[in-house]
C-alpha cells in the first residue's frame, strides 16, 4: 500500500493540476477516475503515481508532464501512460505493437548533400536503459557508481573508429571540462523539469561522457537516460553517421542487456522517447524556404519532420540554420525512422534548389 503522506501529496497535486489552466498531456488524461485507479499502486521498485507525475505538477507549463521512474511503471500505470503515448506518438494505440528492432540495409542511404551547400552537420542518436536498474528517481548512489563502472569498462572494449576515452564528471579537471564544453559535448545538470522529477540526485556521481578520437561518436552516461548513444559529423553523409551508430549499438548490446518491452520497444525515462528512441537530425541552411515558413512546415509535416531552432527546442534559427529531425519514433522500425528523415531532407533540398 502507498503511505498516507504520499496519498496526501497526490491529492494536493491532483487538485492543483485540476485548478490550473495547464496545457499538458498529464492534465488532459489524468481524470479523477484514472487518478483513483492508480493512486494506491506501486511498482516492485517502490515507485508510486507521485513519482510519475510530480514534475508535471510542479511545472504546470510542461508539454507532457510525466516520466517513468522505472521500466515497470509503463505497465503498472498504463491507464495514464497509454493515452499520453497515443496522443504524443500519432495514435500509437494500446492495442498496437512496436515492430522488432530492424536497422535495415545501411547501404541504401547515402550523402544528402555531396557538394556541401546546405547541410552543416548530421547526427543520429538513440537512448537505452540497462536492464535490472530503475530510472533516475529510484537509483541509489551505489547503483549510479556501479552503472558508470559497467558502462566505462564496456566502452573501453570498443575498437577501430569507435575507440576512445571515458570522462567521468566526478573529479573532472577544469581543462577537460572546458574542452568538452567547446566541443558541445558536456551536458549540464538537468533543467527544472528533470529536477522536479528527481532525475538529478547524487549529481555528478555516475555521470560521464565517452567520445572517440575523431569526435564523431559520443555516449552520455546517466544524463536523462542511462545511455544516450550519438553518432555525428560535419556535412550530409547520413549513411556514414547511421552506419557508425548501428555498429556501436550492436557492439554495446552484446555486453550490456537493454530494457525492452514487446509492445513499446526500447524503454527510457520519458514517454516521448520510446520505440526506436531514434532521432536523426541535420543542421541545415535553407534560406529561400525559410523565407516561406508555411511552405517549410508543410513539407516538414508531410514527411513527419520536426523543425527546431539551431540549438534545439525553444530556440531561434541562428544564421538561418535549422535543426530538422524525424518526428516519429514508435510504430516503425529504426531504418524507417531514419529513411523518413532522409527522404524528407532530400525533398527540402530539391525545393530549395528550385526556388
Amino acid at each position: 500500500m502507498v503511505d498516507a503522506a504520499t496519498i496526501e501529496k497526490l491529492e494536493a497535486g491532483f487538485s492543483k493540476l485540476q485548478a490550473s489552466d495547464s496545457k499538458s498531456l498529464l492534465k488532459k488524461y489524468l481524470t479523477r477516475e484514472v487518478f483513483d485507479a492508480l493512486k494506491n499502486k506501486k511498482t516492485s521498485f517502490g515507485s508510486t503515481l507521485l513519482d510519475c507525475i510530480q514534475s508535471g505538477i510542479e511545472n504546470l507549463d510542461s508539454g507532457v508532464g510525466i516520466y517513468a521512474p522505472d521500466a515497470e511503471s509503463y505497465t503498472v500505470f498504463a491507464d495514464l501512460f497509454d493515452p499520453i503515448i497515443e496522443d504524443y506518438h500519432n495514435g500509437f494505440k494500446k492495442t498496437d505493437k512496436h515492430p522488432p528492432k530492424n536497422w535495415g540495409d545501411v547501404e541504401t542511404l547515402g550523402n544528402l548533400d555531396p557538394a556541401g551547400e546546405f547541410i552543416v552537420s548530421t547526427r543520429v542518436r538513440c537512448g537505452r536503459s540497462m536492464e535490472g536498474y530503475p530510472f533516475n528517481p529510484c537509483l541509489t548512489e551505489a547503483q549510479y557508481k556501479e552503472m558508470e563502472d559497467k558502462v566505462s569498462s564496456t566502452l573501453s572494449g570498443l575498437e577501430g573508429e569507435l575507440k576512445g576515452t571515458f570522462f567521468p564528471l566526478t573529479g573532472m579537471s577544469k581543462e577537460t571540462q572546458q574542452q568538452l564544453i567547446d566541443d558541445h559535448f558536456l551536458f549540464k545538470e538537468g533543467d527544472r523539469f528533470l529536477q522536479a522529477a528527481n532525475a538529478c540526485r547524487f549529481w555528478p556521481t555516475g555521470r560521464g561522457i565517452y567520445h572517440n578520437e575523431n569526435k564523431t561518436f559520443l555516449v552520455w552516461c546517466n544524463e536523462e537516460d542511462h545511455l544516450r548513444i550519438i553518432s555525428m559529423q560535419m556535412g550530409g553523409d547520413l549513411k556514414q553517421v547511421y552506419k557508425r551508430l548501428v555498429t556501436a549499438v550492436n557492439d554495446i548490446e552484446k555486453r550490456i542487456p537493454f530494457s525492452h518491452n514487446d509492445r513499446l520497444g526500447f524503454l527510457t525515462f520519458c514517454p516521448t522517447n520510446l520505440g526506436t528512441t531514434v532521432r536523426a537530425s541535420v543542421h541545415i541552411k535553407l534560406p529561400k524556404l525559410a523565407a516561406d515558413k508555411a511552405k517549410l512546415e508543410e513539407v516538414a509535416s508531410k514527411y513527419h519532420l520536426q523543425v527546431r531552432g539551431t540549438r534545439g527546442e525553444h530556440t531561434e534559427a541562428e544564421g538561418g540554420v535549422y535543426d530538422i529531425s524525424n518526428k516519429r519514433r514508435m510504430g516503425l522500425t529504426e531504418y524507417d525512422a531514419v529513411k523518413e528523415m532522409y527522404d524528407g531532407i532530400a525533398e527540402l533540398i530539391k525545393i530549395e534548389k528550385s526556388l
